[in-house]
């Protein structure tokens, strides 16, 4: 099985970032040809016959799995960046974290009116910064397809705030 397969590569980090987290390394996974392979086309595979105009992906390693995805479906790359990293016209959508918030921005011409967006990130935790790459997706004409993620996090319920969008990840941690 595929996600017993990816789930192997991944390295538990204690305590990192902060006291009493473990954090899901994935870049023992990248690393690896075979292991980094089989994600991008576990990832991509269910979606290659849905018409898919864009992948969309957040800072930073949703980039290194949304950009080969993209390639495989024959879509453009949107990268959805941290306030203030692109170099042209932005919209922005700020969402909630334990403590303040913080936001995301993505170029006000990065989708074309109607076209059909896969969001692609390495991770679903809590589910705040996928929800806003769809209010920046949607805000800009296009509608969500759905979202893929190599691991979610279930125990922190991020699914729950993308209800109504089709979800798919690939290894989950209870």
């Amino acid at each position: 099985m595929v996600e017993n397969r990816l789930r192997s590569y991944i390295r538990d980090v204690p305590d990192w970032p902060k006291e009493g987290v473990i954090f899901k390394d994935i870049t023992t996974l990248l690393r690896d040809p075979e292991a980094l392979r089989l994600a991008v086309d576990a990832l991509a595979d269910r979606y290659r016959d849905r018409g898919i105009d864009y992948v969309a992906s957040v800072e930073a390693r949703g980039f290194i799995l949304g950009g080969p995805v993209a390639y495989l479906l024959g879509a453009g790359f949107v990268p959805i960046r941290k306030p203030g990293k692109l170099p042209w016209e932005t919209r922005r959508a700020e969402y909630e974290l334990e403590y303040g918030t913080d936001a995301v921005e993505v170029h006000v011409d990065a989708f074309e009116a109607g076209s059909r967006v896969l969001v692609c990130d390495d991770l679903l935790a809590t589910g705040g910064t996928a929800l806003a790459t769809a209010r920046l997706v949607e805000a800009c004409g296009a509608a969500v397809e759905a979202f893929v993620f190599l691991v979610e996090l279930d125990f922190l319920s991020g699914r729950d705030k993308l209800d109504g969008y089709e979800v798919f990840s690939i290894i989950h941690y209870g």
